[in-house]
């Protein structure tokens, strides 16, 4: 058999009532429901309650993405099923950092929210917008971006999507731009132009914020969103690198398929991971726990 991954999902997918019925049925999960709201009150009453405008606020999503994210991990692990390496999408990279032993549950979930707040900050000073552009390859997107000021490719995330990062003036005719070609572009209900320059100023501020951050060498290997392979060398210039440049999600995918992994598994919200995984390598078993229907079907 071969190894198995965990994969954390990242903001987009949030709803009301997520991570609920883990978190009454998983004492490793409520530990981590409990952790957030003795740091952050009232976070598990919005993953709980709150509405989807409420959720889709950068600097609740982030905090509450992140503890339905290793609650669920935590509920897997519970279970007895052994990770050999774990990776996250965006904001699900720092609940990998925490699964990993690199970062506290505490200190994880205080940089999250300092990185939501910082990033928050960053959309609202550089106003900008995100697209999704599918049946064009990465490097016919590339080269339409080039001819685009302030325009980017962020998430590369399988060989069918690609998402760029723009200013608000360029959406319609980047969006003819792709149509163009026989591509088709679609406008993500984001409130920033993530993983892009357009959020160097909240980069700095969490590089600054983590100076009194300590890491702990990962007890698993973290694949990191910037260099698409396990974390070594300067683990705080990593996590501040994957704020304002691109995750390169497939070739992480494509790296741990290399690497023995034949089994993922994507906790959190949504099954957006899973998804990309089966288009990206149709050998890898793929597979979502969200609620406890999942974790109880969970046979790795």
């Amino acid at each position: 058999m071969g190894k198995v991954a965990l994969v954390f999902s990242g903001q987009g997918a949030q709803y009301t009532g997520m991570g609920k019925e883990i978190c009454e049925n998983s004492k490793a999960a409520k530990a981590v429901f409990d952790m957030a709201d003795s740091l952050r009150e009232g976070t598990s009453a919005q993953c709980f309650t709150a509405d989807a405008k409420e959720l889709s606020v950068t600097v609740n999503t982030q905090p509450c993405v992140f503890t339905v994210d290793l609650a669920v991990a935590r509920a897997v692990a519970e279970k007895g099923i052994k990770i050999d390496c774990v990776s996250g999408f965006s904001l699900g990279e720092i609940a990998a950092l925490a699964f990993s032993g690199m970062l506290s549950d505490e200190e994880a979930f205080k940089l999250v929210c300092k990185r939501g707040e910082l990033m928050d900050k960053a959309a609202k000073a550089n106003p900008g917008a995100m697209l999704a552009v599918m049946k064009l390859s990465s490097e016919e997107i590339e080269k339409i971006c080039w001819e685009f000021e302030d325009t980017y490719p962020v998430n590369y995330n399988s060989p069918a999507q690609t998402v760029v990062a723009t200013k608000e003036d360029n959406v319609d005719k980047l969006i003819e731009a792709f149509s163009n070609v026989k591509g088709r572009a679609k406008r993500l209900a984001v409130s920033g132009a993530f993983h892009s320059p357009f959020m160097s100023e909240a980069a700095e501020g969490l590089m600054e914020y983590m100076s009194d951050v300590d890491f702990n060498a990962p007890e698993i290997p973290v694949y990191s969103n910037y260099t698409a392979k396990p974390y070594e060398g300067d683990f705080k210039a990593l996590v501040k690198a994957q704020v304002e440049n691109p995750v390169r999600w497939q070739t992480i995918v494509e790296n741990m398929a290399e690497d023995g992994v034949d089994t993922i598994i994507e906790v959190g919200v949504g099954k957006t991971l899973t998804g990309l995984v089966k288009r990206i390598n149709g050998d890898i078993k793929a597979v979502k726990v969200e609620n406890l229907s999942d974790l109880e079907a969970l046979d790795c």
